[in-house]
């Protein structure tokens, strides 16, 4: 597996690979949703291209990029045994040199949620991953669906700058309590860790009221909020059920919508999602 930091380098190295070429974009600290992305581009491209970069722009004032987790000497040892060909480690000022000044903006789908949370959160996603794709010109590029959102602006992104690249999303990779795998679950104490399964019964809890028959929006939203604010250290920043490619709310339910929350546990801010699949009924 190759290594590589500077752009001309990267160049070099991505020339001698096969096509079609996967890309897995991440910010390190890997874990196994990340090496789940490996594994699917492999199974349909000929070299896959990861690349390991803590985007500083993606995170606000009061948030934690200083104490992002890192283990860059473990991320490299899983990445070569998940077969991957060639890994990027470019540093800040690559990404963003002296008098930097271009962003990419996504408006509508970017701002409830996460963007209404996050303020300029996306702006910060949608440049770095406009830059990794311009750099890596890959034919396929894969994310995964716990960050649902996200997924939805690199879509918007991709169909509006009419970049040549098939986004491909990968399932949510679980914990057997079905705690959804994040770089931030680090950060939960054994306490804390317990409590965030609170998360995914909430979603599960609106999931079974929908394949009960229940199809309004409204009170499903009521369920996962009454399902969070249950467990006394969780204080939950939002709820929603909505269309699953623009993130409006939805009266009427059918299949296909976007269960998402966001919650506090403790101090680590959490999230997570699942999509509504079955009969609808009108």
């Amino acid at each position: 597996m190759k290594q590589v930091v500077d752009l001309a380098e990267l160049k070099k190295e991505l020339a001698l690979l096969k096509t079609p070429l996967g890309f897995v974009p991440t910010m390190g600290y890997l874990h196994d949703g990340h090496l789940s992305l490996v594994k699917l581009a492999k199974q349909t491209c000929e070299s896959v291209v990861a690349s390991i970069f803590v985007n500083p722009t993606q995170f606000g004032p009061k948030e934690d990029l200083n104490a992002y987790p890192s283990d860059l000497p473990g991320d490299l040892k899983k990445l070569e045994m998940a077969g991957v060909d060639l890994v990027w480690l470019p540093t800040p000022e690559i990404v963003y040199p002296k008098n930097f000044n271009t962003w990419v903006n996504i408006e509508g789908v970017s701002e409830p949620l996460e963007g209404a949370m996050r303020p300029g959160h996306f702006r910060g996603v949608a440049t770095v991953v406009a830059k990794l794709f311009n750099a890596v010109e890959p034919q396929k590029a894969y994310f995964g669906q716990k960050d649902a959102q996200q997924v939805a602006v690199i879509k918007q992104m991709t169909r509006d700058l009419n970049f040549p690249i098939e986004i491909i999303v990968g399932p949510t990779v679980r914990e057997p309590d079905g705690l959804a795998m994040s770089s931030r679950n680090t950060y939960l104490n054994p306490e804390e860790r317990k409590a965030a399964t609170v998360l995914y019964r909430a979603l599960t809890t609106a999931k079974a009221a929908y394949a009960a028959g229940e199809r309004d929006g409204e009170i499903l939203r009521k369920i996962m909020h009454q399902t969070i604010e249950s467990e006394p250290l969780a204080k939950m920043q939002y709820v929603s059920c909505a269309d699953r490619e623009n993130l409006y709310e939805l009266e009427h339910v059918k299949s296909g919508a976007l269960l998402s929350m966001a919650a506090f546990v403790g101090k680590t801010r959490l999230i997570d999602n699942l999509v509504l699949s079955g009969k609808d009924s009108e």
